[in-house]
């Protein structure tokens, strides 16, 4: 998958460096991944949570950190919508970012 903005991960590793290794680690497998369906992304991530309009949430660092993605699994393109801490994602809309 082409993962945009991982600029926006790179900057909430150095707001919260607890996270880096994680989202290092989550980039790297998600850059290789061929998913082309949201099952795809359930069968490697078991935790995360599948939204509709092809988001989904993946829990970072023991669900402390939460990342929304929005993927384009035709075109296998993945769109960072939204990393913040637990508290942050409990104030939006995660089907709407």
């Amino acid at each position: 998958m082409r993962i945009i903005a991982r600029p926006k991960l790179i900057a909430f590793s150095k707001r919260f460096p607890d996270a880096k290794a994680q989202l290092d680690v989550w980039w790297s497998e998600a850059h290789r991944a061929e998913w082309k369906t949201p099952a795809d992304v359930k069968a490697q991530y078991r935790n995360a949570s599948i939204l509709k309009g092809g988001r989904v949430v993946f829990n970072v660092c023991g669900n402390k950190y939460r990342l929304i993605m929005k993927f384009d699994y035709a075109k296998g393109i993945g769109f960072v919508r939204f990393l913040g801490t637990h508290k942050e994602y409990d104030q939006i809309n995660a089907e709407e970012v």
